[in-house]
Formats: C-alpha cells, structure tokens, sequence
C-alpha cells in the first residue's frame, strides 16, 4: 500500500506490537515497549509548515560549514571527536531551555529506552536487568569489603531484589537464606561474574559447574586449578634450563631469577600443593584409586566433587557455593563441614541443610521482601532473632494501620492519609538512622522515597503423613541375605539380617558407592535376593521416595489433576493436600511437566502422603527441599505412626528424628555405638588414619 502523502515518520515506529522485534517477549517487557511508545508519541508536536525564512537558510549554511570543517581533518577519529563535541553542545543547549516536565519526560524515555534494548538484544529467554552505583568503588581499589548499597535486579520483568544492600566483610563467613525461587542462585551468580561492583582485588570463585570430562585424572585436575602455581613451575623448569647451558654474566643473571622464582613457589606454599589435595580429595570420598582415575570415568556427581575440591584448594578471596552438599554423602558432608570451620577467608553459602549452617557460618544473610537482612551468629541464632523480628513488624503494620484508619474517618482521603505516614515513616528513619539502628542502611542522598510498611509475610509449610493402623510383627526383613547383580559381579551383601517394625526409626550410613541405593531397593523388593529371602506383612503399605520420584509423575496431567485421578480426590482437598507439601497455588493447575525439579519433588511428596503408607523409605528426601520444608519432613517424621528408613546427609533430620544409626561397610549393615556425634568423630578419626598411612 503506499505511504499516505503528508504523514511523518515516527522514530519509534519499531515499537509496534506487531513487529518483529517483540515476538516472544513476556508481558512485562511488552509493558515496556508500549509505555515507550506511548511517551514517544505523547512526546512528538503535530507537525509544522516549513517557511524558507532566514533562519532556516542559516541553519543550512551551518550544516555546511559543520561539512567543511569535518573535512579539514586528516582522520576519521578527529572528526568523529569534533561531531561528539558538537552534539553535546546542542545537548546542553536543548536541556537549557527544555521546561522540567519535558525533562521528566525525557529521563522517562531514555529509562524505557534502555529497557526496551536490553530486551531487543539480549533476547527474553534468561534476561536480567540490573540497577546499581555505577561508581560504588571509585577511589577503593583496593578495597577488601563489598559494600554495594541499593541495587535492584529482576529477572524477566519479575523483580527479585529493589533497593538491597549487599555488605560482606572480609574474612567472614555468610549463609544466604530466603525461600526456594526468590534470588539466591542468581545472586551468586552476578556476584560471580562481577556485573555488580566488586572491588577489582577481590578474587571471586562461584562452585556450580561438574569438571570437564576428560583423560586427566581426578588428583592432576585439581592441582592443575592452582594456575599461578602451573606457572611459576614452568618457569623454574625453563630458567633452570638455561641455566645449565650458560655462563658467566649470563648464568648469574638468569641464577638471580631462578632464586626470585623460587621464592614465590615458597610464598604460595607450593610445596605441601600434593598433600593438601590428596586431603581435600580424600575428606570427599575418593580412594587413592579413584584419584588416578580419569574425570571422563566418572558420573556427574563424583565430577561436581572434584569441581568443589579445586574451589577448596585454589582458596579464593571470595568462595561461592551454592547447595554444596547437594551432590555429598553424609561422610563427605562431615568431613566439609569440618573443614570450612577452619576457613580464613571470605565465604558465601546457600545450603538446605541446617546444621552445615551452624556449624559453619558466623552470618547469616535474609533475602526477604526484595531485600538482604543482616544478622550475626549462626541459623539456629537467626531463627530465633526473626522470629522477634516478625513479632515487631506486625506490630507496627498493624499500628499503621490503625493510624490510617483514624486519618480516613477524619475526612482525610485515602492518598492523604498514605502521605502522611510515609512522611513519618521517613522522620523515623531518620531518627533511626541518627541513633545507629537499621545496620546496613544507606545515607541520606541515596534513600529513595519513604513507603509504607507491608505486612510482614510468614512462610509456612506443613507437611502430613496419616498415621497407619498397628500391625503385627513381622513387618518387614531380610534374613541370611546375599546378593550380587550377576555370577560375574561382586558380591555386594553377604548373610545379612535386618528387620523393621511400626516403631523403628533407622538412618543408613556410609560413603557413595557402598550399596546404600542397593539395600533400600531389597527392602522394597525391586530386587531379588541371590540367596536368602525377604519377609513382609501381607496387609503392609510401603511408601517410597528418593530423588527420581518426580519422574515417575503423569507429566501430561496437572498436580490437582493428577491427584484426582489417583486418590479420587476433590478439587479443593486436592489443592489443599498440595498446598500444605508448600506447592504455590498457581502451580496446582499447571502441567507437571512445567514445573521446576523442585516442584515435582512437592508433588511427589504429596502423592506419597495420599498413600498412606505404614512404612517409610526415604532415600536423601531434602534434595530439592529448602530449610523450612525440611522443618516440615522432620517434624512430621517425628510423629509419624509408621516405621521410618531413613538415607540422608541433612544431620539435622537425622537429629530430630531420633534416627538409630546402621553402618554398611565390609558387605554387611550393623548398628552404629553411640550418638551422631561419636558417629562424627568415627568418620574423621578415621580419615586422620588414612591419610597418615
């Protein structure tokens, strides 16, 4: 169709809905790319007739003489400095007389701007906007503290952190803590690849990727993460080299180097480099064997291993971990949380597991509400000092409130009333700004505008397994048990005996690799034994989980669906069974197969409770859990009615529960003398006697 005669081109045609440009892009973002639009147009006078006067000839004239002038310079950079030097003049000249609206406007337009292009090119599949003081450590370069105050990040237009402060103290060591999906892992991960201020001498080192798979044994993979070490050794074995074929000035000279290089190794402690790895890589379960392996011979959670070991030993400024013990054994746990006890330098962790936080952490960090809360001590200390905390804000949201309440019956209008509390919201921020409350706050030319208190948010999950009627002994057992996979494999179990009841509560220990997996699966009897046999209780429901569980869910269905179509369940007693498992109510209507890893792990759990098993096997069930919902299993396990089995590496769970602790080792189970704690000492007095082998 052709151009209709006399209609002026908008510069910001490009932001129709209908271009390609936006296709794809969330709701949010297409918000943005309207609200440009529409300032844009707003912003546009209609057009006006132009008249040859004067003053356009002028204008012409000094088009030309720009021309000319540009031309006189013999590079291209000279006269692109003279354009830019131009342009800004004509910036200056044009804010000068543009009225304070028409700034606002134009602050507006380029703050969309900006956010329209982020989108444009960087795509909408895993966009991140970020906001902060672009000259935070101008004049602190050398600086051994982070110290970025009001910073804003959102992801895919969903804001997960407005206005935070970010403090960390050099030699300190932090545990992160918020609920599962508000921003933990995508800090680290900023703070990782430096896109928010961290001062340039701060080294930073984020633990989330497995090693590469390749021919380099496991112990060489570790040292080889040391690259100034690599390096400095590489040049001892040049300098030494040539310092056998010289003489002379020349061997002196070169005689000189070797000694400063050699002074270096010593500084870095290059030669205990060996003996420090074999115990890293030992304290997490590998064998002398299992160091001289390949990496390419190894799954995936032994290579994460390795990654954790390189971190350990590289020892940066700055260690990220995110969910550490993920991908550990309870032994490997043990030995790590022993081990970061002792850490001298700077360390930030997001674990699910409670007692790891305690034992190692001197901070903790809240990511509550959009923004970081600081509090020292370790989990157990931050527990009880939000609780009062939660106490206090309710308190005073109420009494807000209440004040505008009385505003409103006054006559006063609603805006009203809002202003005046935000007003002495600020006055008393003020106040305790003055008075040293509020740790962490920011000074007084960077607070935003005062806003109203929320209510404070409680999050609360509960889960619930039925109580099962008695049964009669037997329940459940295996007597005089062997078992291999095949004639040509080893023997796994030899002439083992264990047998459960209604009141049993069991933890089984060991390092991966033992036959935990194995056990569990005689037990249920997924396998035969190879000689011996399995005895169960003809009426006994026995209810599994371990982290595969999800993918055993009907993926086409939703969870409230699926629940229904299981259990015959209603509607809202499906709803509220997931609900009390922490699923979020907008997902109980969404295909399984949309929701995270974490999600599917709710589900299962809820399906396990509409079992209603007498027997629980649980094998490592915080996996994909936070810390509240693990509160949640334990306190449920503790009341549970039924026998509990237990595999796991949260020492907490296995405190609450009360579990009795069975060791497989040498190709049989016993029970474990003792409490956790000698358990504890066992495992390290026992890697103490390996490594003085």
């Amino acid at each position: 169709m052709p151009k209709k005669a006399g209609k002026k081109k908008n510069k910001f045609d490009f932001l129709d809905n209908d271009k390609p440009e936006t296709d794809g892009i969330t709701e949010a973002s297409k918000e943005v790319v309207s609200d440009l639009k529409d300032l844009s147009i707003k912003s546009q006078a209609p057009e006006a007739p132009v008249f040859e006067t004067e003053t356009a000839t002028n204008g012409k004239s000094d088009a030309l003489e720009d021309d000319e002038e540009e031309k006189m310079y013999d590079s291209e950079e000279e006269a692109a400095k003279l354009r830019l030097e131009r342009d800004e003049k004509l910036a200056t000249e044009s804010a000068a007389k543009m009225s304070k609206k028409d700034m606002r406007k134009q602050k507006k337009k380029e703050k969309l701007q900006s956010q329209y292009d982020a989108i444009i090119n960087h795509g909408d599949g895993d966009q991140f906007t970020l906001a902060q003081q672009d000259d935070a450590y101008k004049g602190l370069e050398n600086a051994i503290d982070i110290q970025i105050n009001r910073f804003s990040l959102s992801a895919r237009g969903k804001e997960l952190f407005v206005n935070a402060d970010l403090h960390i103290t050099n030699g300190r060591r932090y545990g992160l803590v918020g609920p599962n999906g508000h921003g933990k892992t995508t800090l680290l991960q900023h703070i990782a690849a430096r896109k928010l201020n961290i001062p340039p001498n701060i080294d930073v080192l984020l633990c989330e990727q497995e090693v590469r798979a390749d021919d380099t044994p496991a112990f060489e993979a570790v040292l080889e993460a040391d690259t100034v070490r690599t390096s400095l050794l590489a040049k001892e074995a040049e300098l030494t080299q040539q310092l056998e074929a010289s003489t002379g000035t020349s061997a002196e000279s070169i005689a000189e180097q070797l000694k400063e290089v050699s002074e270096e190794l010593k500084a870095i402690g290059a030669d205990s480099a060996e003996s420090r790895v074999r115990r890293i890589l030992a304290g997490l379960q590998f064998t002398e064997e299992m160091m001289r392996r390949p990496t390419k011979h190894f799954s995936g959670g032994w290579r994460m291993r390795v990654s954790l070991a390189r971190a350990l030993f590289v020892e940066p400024t700055l260690l990220l971990l995110d969910e550490p013990t993920n991908h550990l054994d309870l032994n490997a746990v043990i030995w790590l949380d022993h081990y970061l006890q002792e850490w001298k330098k700077t360390l930030l962790i997001v674990s699910h597991d409670q007692s790891f936080l305690d034992n190692v952490c001197t901070d903790i960090i809240h990511l509550d509400m959009q923004k970081l809360f600081y509090y020292r001590g370790n989990y157990s200390q931050f527990k009880h000092m939000l609780t009062q905390k939660r106490k206090e804000q309710l308190k005073e949201y109420e009494k807000q409130e209440k004040a505008i309440k009385e505003m409103k019956a006054n006559n006063k209008s609603k805006k009203a009333a809002e202003s005046e509390m935000k007003s002495k919201q600020a006055k008393k921020a003020e106040k305790d700004k003055k008075t040293g409350k509020n740790r962490g706050q920011e000074d007084d030319e960077d607070q935003g505008p005062a806003e109203l208190l929320k209510r404070p948010k409680e999050y609360k999950v509960k889960f619930n397994f039925p109580n099962p009627p008695k049964l009669s002994p037997p329940i459940l057992g295996l007597h005089d048990v062997t078992f291999q996979y095949n004639d040509k494999s080893p023997i796994l179990f030899k002439d083992i005996n264990f047998g459960i009841d209604m009141s049993t509560r069991i933890a089984i220990v060991g390092p991966n690799g033992v036959g935990k997996s194995t056990f569990l699966n005689l037990l249920m009897g997924k396998l035969e034994p190879s000689k011996g046999e399995r005895t169960v209780n003809h009426r006994v429901r026995i209810g599994f989980y371990n982290q595969h569980s999800a993918d055993q869910l009907d993926t086409t269905k939703t969870p409230v669906e699926y629940l229904n179509s299981k259990y015959d369940l209603g509607y809202q007693d499906a709803r509220k069974c997931l609900g009390s498992f922490g699923l979020e109510g907008h997902a109980h209507t969404i295909k399984i197969s949309d929701l995270s890893g974490g999600q599917k792990s709710r589900v299962a759990f809820a399906d396990l409770s509409c079992s209603a098993p007498d027997i629980l096997i649980l094998d490592e069930p915080t996996n994909n859990l936070d810390l509240e919902s693990i509160d949640a299993l334990s306190d449920t396990l503790s009341s549970f009615g039924g026998g509990v089995i237990l595999v796991s590496h949260d020492e907490r769970l296995l405190r609450v529960t009360e579990c009795c602790l069975w060791s497989i080792e040498d190709k049989t189970v016993f029970e474990i003398e003792g409490d956790f704690d000698d358990y504890r000492d066992y495992v390290l007095r026992s890697l103490e006697e390996v490594l003085n082998k």
